[in-house]
């Protein structure tokens, strides 16, 4: 269990505080929904998990088969739903990975990434694709 705490600081800003570390971080409502946009939205904090999950997932694999993905990036696109209620409806994810496509560890790689708990925790009515961009 990890227990995170958030203080609602007024102006729609909130502070979020992770229990075992202490680390802190601001969240802000975004310009198109009444804030300021002067910091990560809900919505942004999840778009953002999403990839830093999926590379930690990779990551995982990839220390396992003595490889290195230093350099790895990936890239979320959120896109909010139109209709209402107010969601997000996809987050497309490009994740750059600084091996060759025919390395012998690809599909492992692959694989990995489509298990990460934030994908699979993510609503079936959320398009969340994952696009690889070998190097080489």
């Amino acid at each position: 269990m990890v227990e995170i705490t958030v203080r609602y600081e007024g102006n729609l800003r909130c502070e979020a505080t992770h229990g075992p570390s202490g680390s802190t971080l601001l969240t802000d409502a975004p310009k198109d929904n009444h804030g300021k946009g002067e910091a990560f939205s809900p919505t942004d904090l999840l778009a953002a998990a999403l990839p830093a999950c999926i590379m930690t997932i990779m990551g995982i694999v990839a220390q396992r088969h003595g490889l290195a993905l230093e350099g790895m990036t990936a890239t979320t696109q959120k896109v909010m739903a139109t209709d209402p209620p107010r969601r997000i409806g996809s987050l497309k994810t490009v994740v750059r990975v600084p091996l060759p496509a025919d390395h012998p560890q690809r599909q492992q790689l692959e694989n990995a990434a489509h298990t990460c708990p934030v994908h699979k925790s993510l609503s079936a009515g959320i398009e969340a694709p994952i696009e690889f961009v070998w190097a080489g």
